[in-house]
């Protein structure tokens, strides 16, 4: 099924073309919520919730951009706002994102640290994981950072600027990376240095 009949088909209700969009979409956007949920049965309720609204306003999806991408959107606003509702944003904030990690091997040698790196990156406290999330992945702005999650912009820009001291602090106790290394690590992990 291409994803033309899918999106027509799931717009016009019909359960199969439902399904073959729901499993040709959930597999990535699983990992944008893993970025932000807390564990993976909260991931999984992130998307859940997504899929809902993404259903529900399919209609109005007007071809402009990626079909992809759109729902991307959705589903990230989904999450920030099942985070809002769980938990006041003052002065912590969360980000990871396996899959937008881009690790390149001759930077760092293996998978398995790749795999500790985003691990390292669930350590950090939510508030932080998603303004790193939110900035570094996602490409929005501290502006938009703000707007979205009912802050300040300057506490954006600090929590960003504490996500990545905190960050290189464990890699660097994990002996993941050595402190002069964190540069390099940023690069290879798509992060602003």
């Amino acid at each position: 099924m291409t994803e033309e009949q899918m999106l027509s088909g799931s717009i016009r209700n019909n359960a199969s073309a439902q399904e073959a969009f729901y499993n040709k979409f959930s597999p990535k956007m699983l990992g944008v919520c893993y970025r932000f949920a807390k564990n993976r049965e909260d991931a999984e309720d992130m998307l859940q919730e997504g899929f809902i609204k993404i259903f529900t306003q399919l209609h109005q999806y007007r071809n402009e951009g990626a079909l992809e991408g759109w729902i991307r959107r959705i589903i990230v606003h989904t999450c920030i706002n099942i985070i809002k509702k769980n938990k006041k944003f003052n002065e912590s904030v969360d980000i990871i994102h396996a899959h937008s990690i881009h690790i390149k091997e001759d930077m760092i040698p293996s998978i398995m640290q790749a795999k500790q790196v985003v691990e390292c990156i669930r350590m950090l406290p939510i508030g932080y994981r998603t303004v790193l999330n939110l900035y570094a992945i996602e490409g929005y702005s501290h502006k938009e950072i703000a707007e979205m999650l009912d802050i300040e912009e300057s506490t954006s820009r600090s929590q960003y600027t504490r996500a990545k001291a905190m960050l290189e602090d464990i890699l660097t106790k994990k002996k993941i990376i050595q402190k002069p290394a964190a540069k390099i690590l940023y690069k290879a992990a798509g992060l602003p240095g």
